[in-house]
């Protein structure tokens, strides 16, 4: 791995000290010190880790829960499948835990944005497209009509809000669409409560 590789830099730049080349003294100290090697250790065995990352069993989680359910119907009744079946059928456990599955095995995670038109003319003003993605958290930007042209724009980004810590929205920006819904003509308020 790294470290034999670093081994191997440090018995060549050994030879480079004793011919006394510039530089390579400071070099050698750098690529033997402690810290340095403690580092690539933890790099190899992060490297390590992420070659050895668990798969998921299947995708469909919910979907086998279902067919385990309908076969529980089938089996004799006792204590444990009545409590096998109402575990399987509790809201909690279908909605939360096996919904929260089968996003993350099928690593569908990301909101989907609709393609770029191909035809854009040349003299268009550049666009971007952004997604935040906010919980329950204020969005960390104040928007107000332009004076001059009525767009709604970004009036402020309020530092260390989620828009700051993106780095995606900056004062001045124009905003187009809020969640899939065109904001020309709204009232700041209006959009405010798409946002």
């Amino acid at each position: 791995g790294v470290s034999h590789v670093l081994t191997l830099v440090l018995q060549e730049l050994s030879l480079l000290c004793k011919r006394d080349v510039n530089g390579v003294g400071m070099l050698y100290e750098l690529l033997r010190s402690r810290w340095l090697q403690a580092l690539l250790k933890i790099y190899e065995c992060l490297q390590q880790y992420l070659g050895k990352r668990p798969a998921p069993v299947t995708l469909q989680a919910r979907a086998l829960s279902r067919e385990v359910v309908e076969l529980l119907h089938e089996a004799p009744p006792s204590g444990e499948v009545k409590e096998l079946r109402r575990l399987l059928r509790s809201p909690h456990f279908k909605a939360a835990l096996l919904s929260a599955h089968d996003t993350v095995a099928q690593k569908d995670f990301e909101p989907t944005l609709p393609p770029l038109p191909d035809n854009i003319p040349e003299n268009e003003e550049a666009m971007r497209i952004v997604c935040l993605v906010k919980n329950n958290q204020p969005l960390g930007a104040t928007i107000k009509r332009h004076e001059i042209t009525g767009d709604i724009t970004v009036a402020r980004v309020i530092h260390g809000g989620l828009a700051d810590r993106s780095g995606l929205l900056y004062a001045g920006d124009k905003l187009v669409e809020v969640n899939g819904v065109p904001v020309e003509g709204l009232e700041p308020e209006q959009v405010i409560n798409i946002l």
